[in-house]
């Protein structure tokens, strides 16, 4: 016969590990994870107080929880932005600072922000891009995947896809993914990816309504409003093209701008004539709009299915986007409007509605902080910060700043800009310095049109925040101090246990 005193100690034991964050039974407010992300997205939505934006649906949540008004990606690229996000690292430490590649080639070992729900019990699902795709070519597919981060993968493709290349046009006829390129659709949403995805999302979140005894994070990747801009075309009549603004005083702006600065600027934007600028930015709205009508589907499932109490909800984009801002178009840059990103988080027991975070922050820190709110552990090398505290106060700055990089030149001339947002100022190096700085100052200059770097006033200012700067990317390094080498050809998911 089992001691009666063992026998208290082991259902007291049992009842506490139930009641433990995350643990499978455990009555923790937001066990449940539901990851929304769009592609090539900066702040023109409502909720970040855009006039001709016509986003309901994300306006809706912002309402619900936290707004982070100053969120910042790591690298204001597709690929690495999202290598650095899944893992928690920096493209330093990732080694990823291109497309086309995963941090499985690079550091095979490190666990993946979905791996790291996997692997504890939760139902992991990616539904759309993730990690990078090449778009529009890719979409159907897996993309550069990790499949060691997901239980179940859906790769839906839409008419957008399958059928209406041919009629959309391009700055560069036939190019699409990196290109200016957009289409009315005469079709209608349900025939379109991301209505695909949402419908994809409905059926999951049914599945995972019925088996409520096992967490789940499911992840949405959204393709719009990522070039080319296609969306059906109620959502284009919504942005008259007559009402679209075309950037003016370029050339007085571009003057006092290091060349590093303004290198992502593409030959074929040459192209661009006023009334072409005003096409590509209605279209750009439309498909924000097209969008944001299907991040409000998986919304409303998730609402109808009983699971917004025990859920978290981050909807975010990779990166920012220009829109002729400094006479630049798309990402690549280290400006306010490619760097930036909307935020915002919903957690249940946590987060509070209506609520505005000021204190800069990074998409680095999405990784500790979910997997704090859920009771999931996560490695130890995570190199973001937890915004679990902004969540419940949001006077709490934090780090106080985001450090963001791009890549310049090529081959054995290539150099890193790396720039640094404070509340007030965004501090700019290219090649430590070397090929220009930039200062500006968002208190007076939002817009960022004054470089104040080689000011003597500012002097001081500069010296204070290049040490910041130097010290943020410093710290951005892996243990080693090197970035790790790209292993070319190694395709380490299929030898790492999920």
């Amino acid at each position: 016969m089992t001691p009666l005193p063992f026998l208290r100690t082991l259902l007291t034991t049992i009842a506490l590990l139930c009641l433990a964050p995350g643990a499978p039974g455990a009555p923790a407010a937001a066990r449940n994870v539901l990851f929304l992300i769009a592609d090539d997205l900066n702040t023109l939505l409502g909720c970040y107080g855009d006039p001709q934006a016509r986003t309901p649906q994300i306006d809706r949540l912002a309402q619900r929880g936290v707004r982070f008004d100053r969120a910042y990606c790591t690298f204001p690229l597709c690929g690495p932005s999202r290598n650095s996000m899944l893992t928690g690292l920096y493209p330093n430490s990732t080694g990823i600072l291109g497309n086309s590649q995963i941090f499985r080639q690079t550091i095979p070992e490190q666990l993946s922000l979905s791996q790291a729900f996997r692997r504890q019990g939760w139902f992991a699902a990616r539904i759309g891009k993730l990690y990078h795709y090449n778009v529009p070519n890719s979409i159907g597919t897996d993309g550069h995947d990790d499949p060691a981060s997901w239980e179940l993968e859906l790769n839906p493709a839409g008419v957008d896809r399958v059928e209406e290349h041919p009629k959309i046009f391009s700055l560069t006829p036939g190019a699409f993914g990196g290109t200016l390129s957009w289409y009315a659709s005469p079709k209608a949403d349900k025939f379109h990816t991301d209505a695909l995805l949402a419908a994809d999302a409905e059926w999951v979140l049914e599945r995972c309504a019925k088996q409520p005894q096992r967490p789940f994070f499911l992840a949405v990747g959204f393709f719009r409003p990522h070039t080319p801009y296609v969306a059906p075309k109620p959502y284009f009549d919504l942005h008259p093209k007559s009402s679209m603004r075309v950037i003016s005083g370029v050339k007085e702006d571009q003057a006092d701008l290091p060349p590093a600065a303004l290198a992502s600027y593409k030959r074929e934007q040459d192209k661009l004539t006023d009334d072409l600028r005003q096409q590509a930015l209605q279209a750009y709205y439309a498909s924000i709009s097209f969008m944001d009508a299907q991040v409000g589907r998986v919304i409303d499932a998730l609402d109808r299915l009983g699971l917004a109490e025990t859920t978290t909800i981050v909807f975010t984009s990779d990166h920012g986007y220009l829109t002729g801002e400094h006479g630049l178009w798309q990402k690549q840059s280290l400006f306010e409007e490619s760097a930036r990103v909307p935020l915002l988080i919903i957690s249940p027991g946590t987060s509070r509605p209506k609520t505005i975070v000021t204190a800069p922050v990074s998409l680095l820190d999405l990784y500790p902080t979910l997997t704090e709110l859920a009771g999931v552990t996560a490695p130890s090398n995570l190199q973001g910060q937890s915004l679990v505290p902004m969540l419940r106060d949001p006077s709490v700055t934090g780090r106080g700043w985001a450090l963001s990089q791009v890549m310049r030149g090529a081959g054995g001339g290539r150099f890193a800009g790396h720039s640094l947002r404070t509340e007030r100022w965004r501090y700019t190096e290219w090649d430590a310095g070397k090929q220009g700085k930039e200062l500006y100052d968002h208190t007076n200059d939002p817009r960022e049109l004054n470089n104040l770097a080689s000011t003597p006033a500012h002097a001081e200012t500069i010296a204070t925040l290049s040490q910041q700067l130097q010290a943020a990317v410093k710290n951005s390094l892996p243990a080693s101090g090197t970035v790790p080498p790209l292993k070319e050809g190694l395709w380490a998911p299929l030898l790492v246990a999920p």
